[in-house]
């Protein structure tokens, strides 16, 4: 949405990497000003995020480390929507691999860009309820290095309060979720 104002005009696109997750472009714009430059983009498929509440009220989190800030940090469930499928159908999936749970009751909660600065992602939060554990969970992806936490809303509300490093899209989802669970 443009707001009424006049959106800047793409002059040229270049694909400058292709990866496996998402693209790089360095694309050329003329501002309504007239002005042109150059500008970098990530191009993402975009994300799901799972939030659940078990039937105590506690909610299930993941650490897992994260190389491009060298350390782990703590979030929801949440994974890359693939080629042809829903973004509901991508965090039921993630759910399972990275906490060995499922849930029989889904909600969206909302959907937000994550940096759109410079990438196009947009993340889809959901809320699990109605938790089971699953006897036989899925192996979690070769590449991952998960912990698997169960916390109260009040512990996660301080660990965000106290700078402890919880992931921007898990905090945006606990807030839209607080009605749930307060």
């Amino acid at each position: 949405m443009s707001l009424g104002r006049e959106l800047p005009q793409l002059l040229k696109e270049r694909l400058f990497y292709k990866g496996r997750k998402f693209n790089f472009e360095v694309n050329r714009l003329r501002l309504p000003n007239k002005s042109e430059g150059e500008w970098e983009c990530i191009r993402h498929p975009g994300g799901a995020l799972a939030l659940p509440v078990t039937s105590e009220g506690k909610l299930i989190l993941v650490r897992q480390y994260r190389f491009a800030v060298g350390t782990r940090v703590l979030e929801f469930p949440a994974g890359t929507v693939e080629l042809n499928e829903e973004a509901l159908d991508t965090v039921k999936r993630e759910i399972q691999e990275e906490t060995g749970y499922t849930a029989k009751t889904w909600q969206k909660l909302g959907e937000f860009f994550l940096a759109p600065g410079y990438s196009d992602e947009i993340i889809y939060a959901f809320i699990a309820q109605d938790l089971e554990k699953l006897e036989k969970p899925p192996a979690q992806d070769d590449d991952e290095d998960i912990e698997v936490l169960i916390w109260s809303p009040e512990q996660l509300e301080k660990a965000i309060l106290d700078g402890e490093f919880v992931d921007a899209k898990s905090i945006s989802s606990f807030f839209l979720a607080r009605s749930f669970f307060n």
